[in-house]
């Protein structure tokens, strides 16, 4: 009974872990400025448009 209640917490343990990654990607990809997006670097002239 004890293995069934430890592969219970591994797995809602598991679920809590993905949930928080996707809620971090999700906040990360709201907090990008809408826009375009102007790079200069070593490759040269980079425009991004969102």
């Amino acid at each position: 009974m004890s293995i069934n209640r430890n592969v219970l917490f591994l797995i809602i343990g598991a679920l809590v872990v993905t949930a928080a990654v996707l809620g971090y990607n999700l906040y990360q990809a709201k907090m990008q400025p809408d826009g375009l997006q102007i790079n200069v670097g070593p490759n040269g002239l980079k425009i991004q448009g969102k």
